[in-house]
């Protein structure tokens, strides 16, 4: 994934939370989590150096809960997984939580293998059309885009000489057919009852499932705890409105939080303590918005916001998250009055502060 880094998104600790686990399960090793539910990691080669991947036993196979970048060392920890804690039993069903590549790198591969594919329909049209597109260099229309809303120049002319990232590079290809989940559906996974919710921001129609008679959640990377999701602005919908949708779905999960409840995070440790860490999440962004707002006393481009939004110096390697992470809570600011958008002679975006 290009530019991924765990300092892109924005840090906001962990109080009020309790962790029941304080270590992570060894790389090709597990923790059971509750009865019968097992946690597990695979790597990930950037700052951010993991994904985490649960396993819930289902009659005399298992359902598995997101699945890591498609790679040789992925395959073969998951092949050392099934063949020791997961007793040899199959993957009979894969949960996705959301479309980004290190929660569904290995869809297609375990499909191939007779494994049945839960995810909501965004999630699943928004990998395949991923999958479709193959770039050797930057397009016209990102570096466009990128102009306009103040990218370095000296940044954009690097990148839009570089083989761009493709999905494909660590997403197996995806068969046709999948089996859609939506917001309000109740479905049956790893012999527990649960309910389907919708989180936005982050990635589009995000499943969080909570479980009905239980405590359990499956918070993909709407839950995490520590950091906030990267919320970035693409070219590819240039008139999104990511934190906008983040925040709404804040407002919209909120009341399903329960002090009780185990979450189990995409990244980070399985945490208790849901209602606190809703009210932080939502809070994060709000009080990221007001640092911007301030910022804008005089005119700036997308490429001179990083101060207010990022506790550390952004170099290369975590340039591109933190730009559309930035420009994200700039086009939020806008789209609600409370920064005004002027065009520069050269075409490019300033904001001040309305």
């Amino acid at each position: 994934m290009p530019d991924d880094a765990e300092d892109t998104a924005l840090p906001d600790g962990n109080a009020g939370l309790s962790f029941p686990w304080p270590e992570a399960p060894a790389e090709g090793e597990v923790v059971e989590v509750a009865s019968g539910v097992l946690w597990a990691r695979l790597p990930l080669p950037m700052a951010l150096d993991h994904v985490n991947v649960y396993f819930l036993r289902e009659g005399d196979g298992w359902a598995m809960v997101d699945t890591g970048f498609d790679t040789k060392r992925t395959r073969a920890l998951l092949g050392k997984l099934r063949i020791g804690p997961l007793g040899g039993d199959p993957v009979r069903r894969l949960l996705v939580t959301h479309h980004h590549p290190d929660h569904i790198g290995l869809a297609g591969w375990l499909q191939s293998d007779g494994t049945e594919l839960l995810t909501t329909r965004t999630a699943w049209l928004m990998a395949r059309m991923l999958q479709l597109d193959r770039q050797t260099e930057m397009v016209s229309g990102t570096i466009a885009f990128c102009r306009r809303w103040g990218m370095d120049p000296a940044i954009l002319e690097r990148r839009a000489k570089e083989r761009p990232f493709n999905f494909v590079d660590v997403v197996s290809e995806m068969p046709l057919g999948y089996t859609r989940i939506r917001a309000g559906d109740e479905i049956f996974l790893g012999g527990r009852r649960w309910v389907v919710a919708q989180g936005d921001g982050h990635a589009p129609e995000h499943a969080v499932l909570y479980e009905r008679d239980g405590d359990l959640v499956l918070g993909g990377d709407q839950l995490l705890p520590g950091i906030s999701p990267n919320l970035g602005l693409y070219p590819t919908e240039p008139g999104a409105d990511p934190v906008g949708d983040w925040l709404a779905a804040c407002d919209r999960l909120a009341p399903l939080a329960r002090p009780d409840q185990l979450v189990l995070p995409g990244h980070k440790l399985p945490y208790r303590g849901l209602p606190r860490r809703m009210a932080t999440l939502r809070q994060n962004h709000v009080a990221a918005l007001n640092r911007l707002h301030a910022h804008l006393t005089e005119p700036r481009t997308g490429g001179a916001c990083f101060a207010p939004l990022f506790r550390r110096k952004v170099d290369k390697k975590i340039y591109g998250l933190a730009f559309f992470e930035a420009i994200a809570h700039l086009q939020h600011l806008h789209l609600t009055g409370r920064a005004r958008r002027i065009e520069r002679d050269d075409g490019v975006w300033l904001f001040e502060a309305a």
